[in-house]
């Protein structure tokens, strides 16, 4: 396989990580967090007038037509620096949704407010009792006239306070686990029945509990074919898995990098700490692991560019590594920087709480590993 970035792709690198170095210091990130939205408007229109949005919209719509790749360049970049603006819940996973379900009316009214900046998606899949089964689905979405009448309520939806449509998916037919019978529609967050609880995430992040009490949805809003919307949420979900591992790479580099120069700067019993052998060993643990998740996530990127829901193994093993890996980094990063690596003043805690939280979304490295060796 190719590792190396395209023309393009370099230039979309250097852009991104320009970017994020002249806006994203951690003071900033900090009081961004602490206002309404939990992120900064302006720095969303920035990302739409540079044409980020758009990565993986159809040139047609007025996009980039890229593909998973292209994510994977802008999300590494964006976890260098814990970004906080819904590019991952609007930008990747609704518009993986709308893209591969959407009809062509829906496309062609959605996608270009999309790319623009306008219209902010979210992804409520989550339930409860579901944990990290996409097939365990009870909100219903009950046939009336010519639509259909959604109850039901959904867990941890990823900047849903801020969202302009959602992504639902309810069950048309079928037992609450069956795979069969799950249909996504697309909602409006401010139809008439939709409750939206918002609240912050341990990463500082946002995040809503989600009601929707009879609210209705016309048939132009389903997105892929009743009864079969299971493999469009999978699809969903692998697009997701690859730009989360892709932002926990990026999150390594940093926590690594910093971990290097911190024990070159600290001086115990007259030596740097990076003088210690054993420290130095850690550290190259730590490199070296990364350089691994690093592997992992371009072999699985490319895979999926290839072949799509075939190369499911290789995501599960990438999803593993990235909960394992973030983990190991994270707790080394904190020990090696001693207590200070725990304050909120210091960046370290910060990208391992995003690792933590990383390792959470759309199924653990137990989980992965299960699904792995099945």
């Amino acid at each position: 396989m190719n590792f190396d970035l395209s023309e393009e792709q370099q230039l979309l690198k250097d852009s991104v990580e320009r970017f994020v170095s002249d806006n994203y210091d951690l003071d900033t990130r900090q009081a961004l967090s602490k206002n309404d939205a939990g992120f900064s408007d302006t720095y969303w229109q920035t990302m739409a007038e540079l044409g980020w949005l758009g990565v993986t919209v159809p040139e047609a719509q007025g996009g980039f037509g890229g593909n998973q790749a292209d994510t994977m360049v802008l999300m590494e970049a964006f976890g260098k620096g814990l970004v906080l603006e819904p590019f991952f819940a609007s930008a990747v996973l609704g518009t993986r949704a709308v893209v591969a379900g959407g009809s062509s009316e829906l496309q062609t009214r959605l996608l270009p407010s999309m790319v623009s900046g306008e219209c902010r998606l979210g992804l409520a899949y989550a339930e409860e009792q579901s944990r990290f089964d996409l097939e365990d689905v009870v909100t219903r979405a009950a046939p009336q006239d010519s639509g259909f009448v959604i109850t039901g309520q959904k867990s941890m939806v990823q900047h849903g306070g801020s969202a302009d449509q959602l992504v639902v998916s309810t069950r048309t037919s079928g037992g609450q686990r069956d795979e069969n019978g799950i249909t996504l529609f697309l909602v409006d967050a401010k139809a008439e029945g939709v409750t939206v609880d918002s609240f912050p995430t341990v990463d500082g992040q946002q995040a809503s509990e989600i009601t929707f009490d009879g609210v209705y949805v016309g048939a132009d809003n389903m997105l892929g074919e009743l009864d079969r919307g299971f493999t469009l949420l999978q699809d969903i979900a692998i697009d997701g898995i690859l730009a989360l591992a892709a932002e926990a790479v990026g999150a390594m580099e940093i926590l690594y990098k910093d971990t290097v120069d911190y024990t070159q700067e600290r001086v115990q019993f007259d030596h740097s700490l990076a003088d210690f052998q054993v420290l130095q060993h850690r550290m190259v643990d730590m490199f070296m692991e990364y350089e691994q998740c690093k592997s992992m996530l371009y072999r699985a990127t490319l895979e999926v560019v290839q072949n799509g829901r075939d190369a499911m193994r290789t995501v599960h093993a990438l999803k593993y590594m990235v909960g394992k890996i973030g983990t190991f980094i994270g707790e080394n990063a904190v020990q090696l920087h001693g207590g200070m690596g725990v304050t909120e003043e210091l960046r370290i805690g910060h990208y391992f709480k995003r690792l933590l939280v990383i390792d959470a979304q759309f199924g653990n490295s137990d989980h992965h590993l299960s699904c792995f060796a099945g």
